[in-house]
């Protein structure tokens, strides 16, 4: 897949994109995006909380780095649009496909989110990609919501 189809030249801070901080930030940067794709940059820091004996990210959270990658282009899309993202929750995938155990120490992985749905409700899938070195290291199809009431939609999954 190619998802530098469409650059933007520069972008806003990462903390200034997306809601996430402190140890739970796991990208560095968004390199590309466009109206239906963005790339981000992630690296395995050998320091991180989730670091391995070896220094290394293990695979299973390249989940999270696609879910982030995917709130930063639904909010930059509404940062161009003169608003802010409306909160969302990650549903899952079905297809999470890691070709590695662990992404290596020090590893500055690309990561690529394509939309590939998106409802007047709120529901989206996205087609993700992670390589390193143009080496893909994990793929998914990652759906998510953004309900247009999101305290309402919290407070029903939470009394269900």
């Amino acid at each position: 897949m190619n998802f530098t189809d469409k650059h933007d030249t520069a972008f806003p801070a990462i903390e200034s994109i997306i809601p996430h901080r402190g140890t739970m930030l796991l990208l560095d940067a968004v390199t590309s995006c466009g109206d239906e794709t963005l790339t981000a940059r992630a690296t395995a820091r050998p320091d991180a909380w989730y670091a391995d004996e070896h220094g290394a990210m293990p695979a299973w959270i390249g989940i999270e780095l696609m879910a982030q990658s995917i709130a930063a282009h639904v909010s930059l899309i509404a940062m161009r649009a003169g608003g802010t993202a409306r909160p969302g929750v990650l549903l899952g995938t079905r297809s999470y496909q890691a070709h590695v155990s662990a992404f290596p120490r020090g590893a500055r992985l690309a990561i690529g989110v394509r939309e590939v749905l998106r409802s007047e409700e709120g529901h989206g899938a996205y087609e993700c990609t992670i390589e390193h070195d143009g080496v893909r290291y994990a793929d998914a199809v990652i759906k998510v919501f953004q309900p247009h009431d999101f305290q309402t939609f919290i407070e029903g999954s939470v009394s269900a």
